[in-house]
């Protein structure tokens, strides 16, 4: 199965620009590369930070620039969306019984499982005991079928203090808790970072990569400041197999291929 992730869009106002890039135009991009080069790919997850400031017009620009994508998509939210704001521009995208963004994707080669990680009016994430519980029940109903999630906010942190001290903080300890009673996770996608970062968690392998805007360096010493760079902004193409899942990040602004080699 293949499958492509976004994350970090951080979409302004149409015309406006963020750390003096600007996200629309951006997102454009990816979104007319994934239909040039991935059309055949089952779906597109983004793993949130669909706005920079949550506002309605954003939303409104977003769906209509993700409502270009040839394949479905299935956003979730980060901390720098607003709950309520975004399910009026996508009503049809699934809550759980306590309003969450959280949903359950059934496909052949296992669960996906969209989490809900955003914290209201922060930049940490949380994971309440509501949100816990549907995760739970939702692992149990799996039974031996592999289990991928997807979420903003890793659980964990990545050693950038910065990033670190707005992860899910003690929530994490819950999500741990949680999974440690499951052997058949595979997999733990997330955003939130704009970083390519991979490696795995208690034995659970786990991927992010740069946003569609503005990135942060690898800044092992940032405690009190955003380190934003102008890195190259990427998506992911994932394979997933049985007993295998493979995670190409792609730069779609990269054009410094010169000549094809024959071999």
């Amino acid at each position: 199965m293949k499958i492509i992730q976004i994350t970090d869009t951080h979409l302004m106002s149409r015309g406006t620009e963020l750390h003096g890039l600007n996200p629309c135009i951006r997102l454009e991009a990816c979104v007319a590369n994934i239909n040039e080069n991935h059309s055949d790919a089952e779906m597109c997850i983004i793993t949130g930070d669909l706005t920079e400031r949550g506002d309605i017009g954003a939303y409104q620009d977003f769906y209509e620039i993700i409502g270009r994508l040839s394949i479905p998509c299935h956003p979730l939210i980060g901390n720098h969306d607003h709950r309520e704001k975004f399910c009026k521009i996508f009503p049809n995208v699934p809550r759980d019984e306590h309003g969450f963004v959280q949903q359950k994707l059934q496909t052949p080669v296992g669960r996906f499982l969209l989490l809900d990680t955003v914290e209201d009016g922060a930049n940490w994430g949380s994971f309440c005991e509501k949100r816990g519980d549907w995760l739970r029940n939702e692992l149990d109903k799996s039974g031996n079928e592999p289990v991928y999630l997807f979420m903003h906010h890793p659980p964990f942190e990545i050693g950038i203090p910065v990033l670190d001290d707005i992860n899910l903080r003690d929530d994490s300890l819950r999500i741990h808790q949680i999974l440690s009673n499951y052997t058949n996770i595979k997999h733990i996608f997330f955003g939130h970072v704009h970083r390519p970062v991979c490696g795995s968690w208690y034995g659970i392998p786990f991927s992010t990569m740069y946003g569609t805007n503005h990135q942060v360096q690898l800044d092992l010493n940032a405690k009190d400041y955003f380190p934003h760079t102008h890195e190259p902004p990427t998506y992911c193409v994932i394979f997933i197999e049985s007993e295998q899942t493979t995670v190409h990040i792609h730069n779609y602004l990269d054009d410094s291929l010169y000549k094809r080699i024959s071999f």
